[in-house]
């Protein structure tokens, strides 16, 4: 079998922070199934990224390369590579409350970029959501091939971020799918009025029943008192 040319599926989600670098980062995911570190050529630059991974077993060379939609901070990205793909933390450059509208620096979409719904929160819910991709990441070490990633320190955690399923849903570009407002709920509130029925009939069942366990009793106490006069 002769050796092909692949693009890896990306995908990606993010979060933002006007005043904390540390909150302020790119989630990005390659996915490139049994390419050993020695064989991958990773550049990553302030604008853009170049990803190139031979497997042999796939009997194919992963590649990809991608033009940001904003400058990241190179020094302070970090990446973790696995078996089943590879995993960059990059820090958007730019201290933002808001979210990048993309990705990428155009804005036509993409066939390999997906949203990361694992990861994905909005942006008004950063806040609350917990960083489960960082706590997870270790052993970062520099990969070949990348310029000017001195900065790349280890994280802490155990490593292990094969595990991630990547989601098949969403828009090229990072664009949220529009799930609509309320549609499940309207649907719900519906339905209501059904189980206060349902619960009006089972109070007059009881309410019905009462008097008739109350008769049935009846006989049983008249015969206690004859017993004892």
């Amino acid at each position: 079998m002769s050796n092909t040319q692949t693009t890896p599926e990306v995908t990606w989600a993010q979060r933002s922070s006007s005043s904390d670098p540390e909150k302020n980062y790119i989630y990005l995911t390659i996915a490139a199934p049994d390419v050993p570190k020695e064989r991958l050529e990773i550049n990553l630059k302030p604008t853009s990224l170049t990803f190139t991974g031979h497997s042999e077993s796939k009997k194919t060379t992963y590649h990809v390369e991608m033009d940001f939609y904003a400058e990241i901070d190179v020094d302070n990205s970090k990446t973790h590579h696995t078996s089943r793909d590879v995993f960059f933390v990059l820090r958007k450059k730019e201290l933002k409350e808001e979210y990048w509208p993309r990705l990428l620096k155009e804005s036509k979409k993409m066939h390999f970029l997906k949203t990361d719904f694992d990861k994905w929160v909005d942006e008004d819910e950063q806040d609350g959501a917990p960083d489960d991709a960082m706590a997870g990441m270790g052993g970062m070490g520099g990969m070949p091939g990348m310029e000017g990633m001195g900065g790349m320190g280890g994280m802490g955690g155990d490593g292990g971020f094969g595990g991630i399923d990547f989601s098949k849903l969403g828009g090229g570009g990072g664009d949220m799918p529009d799930l609509g407002e309320g549609g499940d709920d309207d649907d719900d509130e519906e339905d209501m009025p059904g189980l206060e029925d349902d619960e009006a009939d089972k109070t007059g069942d009881s309410k019905g029943k009462g008097p008739e366990q109350k008769s049935d009793d009846a006989p049983a106490e008249k015969s206690k008192i004859e017993e004892v006069s």
